[in-house]
């Protein structure tokens, strides 16, 4: 499972902060807690922590863990029971100075399952699991093909990564002098077999082991596509991946574009679709009725307040507070906020309009 472009950015600005904090001792506490855990048991662990910190030589160190854990301790209590995907938490003195006092605690109930308990008082808050939830562990492989050319590549979330390209020795559909039409003809089709097979092996090389392959797309101009999907030359593991053949009308990576783009059926539950409709639907309402949208963040703002807002959909190139404006206002009138990235061609129409946009519920007077 990969997360929405709003679950993303809100990690990332929860990680980025804490990551700014660290102590001169080892006292800053990060618990992560699985789903389906017992908070008591956890309590119960990190009071007998705070009893072993009595131990501490430093008198500073010592009231710095104690507090931190008591902290901690205070803010699981206020949990019921551990939220269905577990609980991480962080906490800790982070005045600038030694003899300070600033204890904080944080929390965060991940998107994805938290598989693992950890208790640990270091320099600074173990943010390694948080940060591996960014990352895209789903992809789709794309492969645009026609008699003369093929192009591999990756749909990793958003973002289209080329993996490779090679070029065939299959002459042009007119015979050279001196050859027989018919010699001429087989000679083309031992060529023509010779590139599938190597697209073939391509493919068996770049997908057939990967991990977090979600399946296959090709697609091409012309009939060749077919050819090469049901002309045997496809390893079975490999060919039990592929989930559908578009007709394009490019190759290389206009192609590669062109694919991703008519797979909206195939990619329907990817973010990449969402927000290519979210977008497009905003795009194709400025130009048809200019009165339904606004775009700017001013602008924007000023709609939401006067509770006309159905929609804002906010650049992640956007700075984190003025995203945190945006988030605030919508809340008060059911204002649904969607971050989008710049990683596609309308994420980037977006950015250049002002990095924010609205789809208002009716036309501002």
């Amino acid at each position: 499972m990969n997360l929405s472009e709003a679950q993303r950015y809100h990690i990332k600005k929860f990680v980025k902060e804490l990551a700014t904090y660290r102590a001169l001792h080892t006292e800053f506490v990060t618990v992560y807690i699985p789903a389906g855990y017992e908070l008591s048991k956890v309590i119960n662990h990190l009071a007998e922590e705070q009893g072993t910190a009595t131990n501490i030589k430093s008198a500073v160190t010592r009231k710095n863990v104690i507090d931190a854990l008591e902290r901690m301790i205070q803010h699981l209590k206020l949990y019921k029971a551990t939220p269905p995907n577990g609980l991480v938490a962080f906490s800790g003195n982070i005045a600038a100075r030694e003899g300070k006092n600033d204890v904080r605690v944080w929390s965060i109930e991940p998107p994805l399952p938290v598989n693992t308990r950890i208790y640990r008082c270091d320099k600074d808050f173990k943010l390694d699991i948080l940060t591996d939830m960014l990352d895209v562990h789903d992809f789709f492989g794309l492969v645009v093909i026609d008699a003369r050319d093929a192009m591999v590549a990756l749909l990793k979330g958003k973002s289209i990564v080329p993996l490779t390209k090679t070029h065939s020795q299959v002459p042009g559909k007119f015979k050279a002098g001196g050859q027989s039409a018919m010699r001429f003809q087989q000679n083309r089709e031992l060529a023509v077999k010779a590139h599938y097979k190597k697209v073939a092996d391509l493919l068996k090389d770049e997908f057939l082991t990967m991990e977090g392959l979600k399946g296959i797309i090709v697609g091409g101009p012309g009939p060749t596509k077919y050819e090469f999907v049901e002309g045997g030359f496809i390893t079975n593991e490999v060919q039990k991946k592929i989930l559908g053949v578009k007709d394009l009308s490019y190759t290389e990576e206009f192609g590669i574009e062109e694919l991703v783009e008519k797979s909206q059926d195939l990619l329907a539950q990817e973010g990449i679709t969402e927000e290519k409709k979210l977008v497009g639907k905003f795009l194709e309402t400025l130009a048809k009725k200019p009165g339904m949208v606004t775009y700017g963040f001013n602008e924007v703002l000023a709609a939401i307040d006067k509770g006309v807002v159905d929609t804002v959909l906010v650049s992640e190139a956007m700075d984190d507070d003025s995203i945190t404006q945006l988030e605030e206002a919508a809340k008060k009138y059911s204002t649904t906020v969607f971050i989008i990235s710049v990683e596609t061609r309308e994420g980037v129409q977006l950015r250049e309009l002002g990095k924010v946009g609205a789809i208002l519920r009716y036309e501002l007077s």
